[in-house]
């Protein structure tokens, strides 16, 4: 008969292994996390850019299925709860889609565009970021 040592290593790993271990440590972090946050302390006001970036993070973190992250993600920055309408997105960013495009995260569309044009005696310029702005 397995000892109850062996036993309880073989459902850790079957747990751990399912990715419910994982699952479980992330909801913890997100309740503690909810706990502790000041409710009283407004949050600051997002700007657009900020506001673009937050989304574009919560979609690539949704689409792989990180939602304890993301709900990290929206509590800790104030981004509305509401996701923003990806069409929305698209016309901010100036971005056009097809229908292969459509069914990822912009993030991974944004990425493979800036890979796919990479030169290398010419790197991509970074704009200067002025957070007031």
């Amino acid at each position: 008969m397995a000892s109850v040592e062996s036993l309880k290593q073989a459902v850790k790993e079957t747990l751990e292994n399912k990715g419910i271990l994982a699952e479980i440590r992330a909801k913890v972090r997100s309740e503690v996390f909810a706990c502790l946050e000041d409710q009283t302390e407004p949050k600051p006001m997002l700007s657009h850019e900020n506001l673009l970036i937050n989304e574009l993070i919560r979609e690539y973190l949704d689409y792989n299925n990180y939602k304890y992250s993301a709900s990290v993600l929206t509590a800790e920055t104030g981004q509305p709860k509401t996701q923003l309408d990806r069409k929305f997105l698209t016309n901010e960013l100036n971005i056009e889609e097809d229908r292969e495009t459509a069914s990822v995260p912009l993030l991974y569309g944004i990425l493979s565009m800036l890979l796919k044009s990479k030169d290398p005696g010419k790197p991509h310029q970074l704009f200067h970021h002025d957070p007031d702005n």
